[in-house]
């Protein structure tokens, strides 16, 4: 298909000026600029606006109009900020700010996940809402791009304040969600009995709580991710002609997606070495077994509950031994932590101590830094924009979901993007060719809907 070159001469922006480009890599130093220009002071944002927009220079070269499909996409379609009062346990009313930002709906309906945590803000949002466009976009189904949370903490709470706090939350936030519009699903801090609270005052609220006989806000995703995590690092070590059977797997973090990468790892035969939460890590040099994944899985299972409890059961455990958790030797590395858990220096340790990859499992773990040693040291990398896929399968199959279903989208969602990394010479960049196959079947969608 011949491309018109008039859209190369068309100025990208019309503010003092007309300002053109003539190459890929100009239209995104273009992009970049704009967005630091109008949100400096929202570092995660501009974080992941640089990182995608270098990604997507070969398309900009290959068809310059995308260059203005990006610039639009830059602005979300809504942001709602709001404010959430709740009265705590001494009857103390206590406030926090509430978040949704509706990104894209370019392919359907609003879909993402909810956030809490004192770490949550506007800019961090904003930046998840944007990669999330990338992340439901490469999976191929008609689902648009959503994110939302709270700067509450929910782990020094007591269950009554939690649930006094969803409470509040959703009666603000049921203006703007409900079946077929926006699906909340879980994320950092929101787990099965977040989400029920949540639900709970949805239904208070509303009539209708089912799409498609599916109820709204559908807990039964909770291990999926995990699972799905694991089934990429399998697709991964494949194209290397390995598998994971003995391989020895360091996980930072201990949340429902941490324990079900475990789970799935043991099933495979790998070797899960170790858990981490704020108070340091537990270190299992022989490997963590069913049976003491059960034990770790009953104690973060209470409220606040800090992994430390666990040396009390185990009579092998090391706790915060090696002082530094990426000083363990490892073949693969499992980020499911806190944003910007892993940066160069972790990754340089991780090298040096023999590991082949690092696969995230949580949103936003590895810094750009540490994308870019990642790079150079020739240590595999899954991003989570790929990785965290599993919910949107979830949701795309309902019910009828198996596990030889889940691992056959697994297979087909790795192998577009690996197809894409090679088309457009990034091969092995699973991160490049996530971000340009969700880009072009978001970008193809607005191109269609014309200026909205």
């Amino acid at each position: 298909m011949k491309l018109p070159t008039a859209w190369r001469n068309k100025p990208l922006f019309r503010r003092q000026g007309d300002v053109r480009f003539k190459s890929g890599m100009e239209a995104s130093k273009l992009l970049i600029a704009e967005a630091h220009r109008r949100d400096s002071h929202e570092e995660e944002y501009i974080d992941s606006i640089a990182s995608t927009m270098e990604c997507l220079s070969p398309l900009f070269d290959r068809n310059p109009r995308y260059a203005f499909v990006a610039k639009q996409l830059m602005e979300p379609e809504r942001f709602i900020q709001f404010r959430v009062a709740w009265m705590d346990d001494l009857g103390v009313v206590r406030l926090n700010r509430g978040f949704r930002i509706q990104y894209s709906s370019s392919l359907g309906p609003y879909q993402g996940p909810l956030h809490l945590g004192p770490h949550v803000t506007g800019g961090l949002i904003k930046a998840l809402g944007f990669d999330n466009v990338f992340s439901n976009g490469l999976t191929g189904y008609d689902v648009g791009s959503s994110v939302g949370g709270s700067d509450f903490n929910p782990f020094d709470k007591s269950e009554a304040e939690v649930q006094r706090f969803c409470q509040s939350y959703m009666t603000e936030l049921a203006k703007y969600v409900g079946p077929d519009i926006d699906d909340p699903t879980m994320g950092m801090g929101v787990a099965e009995k977040e989400m029920g609270y949540l639900f709970g005052q949805y239904k208070r609220i509303n009539a209708k709580v089912t799409s498609g006989n599916v109820p709204f806000m559908n807990k039964k995703s909770s291990e999926v991710p995990g699972k799905a995590v694991v089934l990429f690092a399998k697709e991964m070590l494949k194209d290397i002609n390995q598998s994971l059977m003995g391989k020895r797997c360091l996980i930072v973090g201990s949340g429902k997606t941490a324990r079900a990468v475990a789970a799935k790892l043991l099933e495979y035969g790998a070797i899960p070495l170790t858990f981490s939460d704020e108070s340091g890590h537990v270190y299992e040099p022989s490997g963590i077994d069913a049976s003491k994944l059960r034990t770790i899985s009953n104690i973060k299972s209470d409220r606040g509950a800090l992994l430390g409890r666990y040396v009390i059961s185990s009579t092998t455990a090391k706790f915060n031994e090696p002082s530094n958790i990426f000083d363990i030797s490892c073949d693969l590395c499992f980020s499911c932590g806190p944003i910007k858990s892993i940066n160069a220096e972790a990754v340089t340790q991780l090298a040096d101590n023999g590991c082949m990859g690092v696969i995230e499992a949580g949103h936003k773990n590895v810094t750009i830094d540490a994308r870019h040693a990642l790079k150079s040291r020739g240590v595999m990398y899954a991003p989570h924009i790929v990785t965290l896929t599993g919910v949107n399968i979830v949701h795309a199959h309902k019910h009828d979901l198996t596990d030889d279903t889940l691992e056959a989208e697994v297979h087909r969602i790795y192998n577009d993007v690996k197809s894409a990394a090679t088309e457009f010479n990034a091969r092995g960049d699973l991160f490049a060719g996530g971000s340009m196959v969700g880009f072009l079947r978001v970008a193809d969608a607005m191109l269609a809907h014309g200026a909205i």
